[in-house]
C-alpha cells in the first residue's frame, strides 16, 4: 500500500516513518517536503497525486504553535490550515483515494465542557478563544471528511482526535514546540546552568492530557488496512491528565533538576481542563502502550542527546 505522509518533518510525521518499517513494513509512505509540496496550493498537491498514484493519506501537516502563537496570528492560523486542509483532502478525494486519516486536535472540543469529552461533544459549545481559528480549522476539515465518507461508499475519510502529544522528535525550544517539549528545554537547561527557579506561564493549574506520539503512530499504522471499521470520529488519549505543574515537577524529578518553579500569571494558560474518554476507540483496539514516566524518559534523553 501506498500511503501520502503530510507533515513529514513533523513530530507525528517523523515518528511514523522511524516506526513505519517495523510495524507495517507493506506500507510505502511517501512524505514529500515542503520544497518538493506546497500543500496550500491545490493544483500542486492535485498533480503531484496524478504523478504518485497513492491508496491512502495520512494527514498530518499543520501550521501549529503555543497559546501566544495562536493569539498573535489568528488569521494566519485559520487561512492556511484551512486552504491546507481544502487542498489535500479534495486532492486525495477528487484523484480517487479511499482511504484517509485526518488528525485532529482536542482544542475542537468546547472551552470548559463535562469531563471527560466525548466524541459528539464537537461544536456543542463556544470553542476556546486563545486558539479558536486552528480549532476551526480542524472542524472543518473533519466534517468535509465526514461529508465526503457519508456521500461516498468507496470513501474511508476518518478523523482520529488524540490528545496532547510528546515525543523524541518534537521542535525543542522552538516556537513550535509542544507543552511537553518546552518544559523538558526549560527544566534541563536550567539545570545545566545552575538555574534556581523555572517560570510557568499562568497558575499551573490548568490541567492537560498527553500521550506518546510513538503509541498513537503505532496504531495509525495498524489500522489504516482496516480503515473502513473505525467511526467517522475517534479519540485516542491516556485517560489521565495532570496539571502544569505536575508535568513540570515529572520532568524535573527525572531531569535531576534540584531547584523550583514560579508563576506568571500575566501569560495565557488557556483551557483549565480538556481531558477526552477514548472508551469508544478501546473497542477498535487501542491501548496506551508507554507509561508516563517511561515515555518522559525518552524524550529527556532525545532532548540531552542533541545538546553541545
Amino acid at each position: 500500500m501506498r500511503v501520502l505522509l503530510t507533515g513529514g518533518s513533523g513530530m507525528l510525521g517523523s515518528a511514523l516513518q522511524r516506526l513505519a518499517p517495523d510495524v507495517a513494513p507493506q506500507l510505502e509512505i511517501l512524505a514529500p517536503t515542503r520544497q518538493e509540496l506546497t500543500l496550500t496550493d491545490g493544483a500542486a498537491v492535485k498533480n503531484w497525486l496524478a504523478k504518485n498514484r497513492v491508496d491512502a493519506v495520512i494527514h498530518s501537516a499543520a501550521r501549529v504553535g503555543g497559546i501566544q502563537a495562536n493569539i498573535d496570528h489568528p488569521v494566519d492560523f485559520l487561512i492556511e490550515n484551512l486552504r491546507m486542509n481544502d487542498a489535500v483532502i479534495m486532492g486525495a478525494h477528487d484523484a480517487g483515494v479511499e482511504r484517509f486519516i485526518f488528525l485532529g486536535s482536542s482544542c475542537m472540543y468546547p472551552r470548559d465542557y463535562r469531563q471527560p469529552l466525548e466524541e459528539g461533544d464537537v461544536l456543542a459549545a463556544p470553542l476556546e478563544p486563545t486558539n479558536e481559528g486552528y480549532a476551526l480549522s480542524k472542524i472543518t476539515g473533519s466534517r468535509l471528511c465526514d461529508y465526503i465518507s457519508q456521500s461516498h461508499e468507496n470513501r474511508h475519510y476518518k478523523t482520529l482526535i488524540p490528545c496532547n502529544l510528546f515525543g523524541k522528535e518534537d521542535h525543542f525550544g522552538s516556537v513550535a514546540s509542544h507543552l511537553i517539549a518546552a518544559i523538558v528545554t526549560k527544566v534541563v537547561l536550567a539545570q545545566k546552568s545552575g538555574q534556581d527557579s523555572v517560570e510557568i506561564w499562568g497558575s499551573g493549574k490548568a490541567r492537560r492530557e498527553f500521550l506518546f506520539v510513538d503509541d498513537l503512530v503505532t496504531f495509525i499504522l495498524e489500522t489504516l488496512p482496516k480503515l473502513e471499521s473505525l467511526p467517522n470520529l475517534l479519540n485516542l488519549g491516556y485517560g489521565i491528565d495532570h496539571s502544569v505543574t505536575e508535568y513540570y515537577e515529572m520532568v524535573g524529578k527525572i531531569a535531576g533538576y534540584k531547584g523550583g518553579f514560579h508563576y506568571d500569571l500575566s501569560k495565557p494558560e488557556g483551557m483549565m481542563r480538556k481531558c477526552m474518554t477514548s472508551k469508544k476507540a478501546e473497542s477498535f483496539g487501542w491501548k496506551v502502550k508507554t507509561p508516563m514516566n517511561d515515555a518522559l524518559t525518552k524524550v529527556i534523553a532525545a532532548y540531552k542527546s542533541q545538546l553541545p
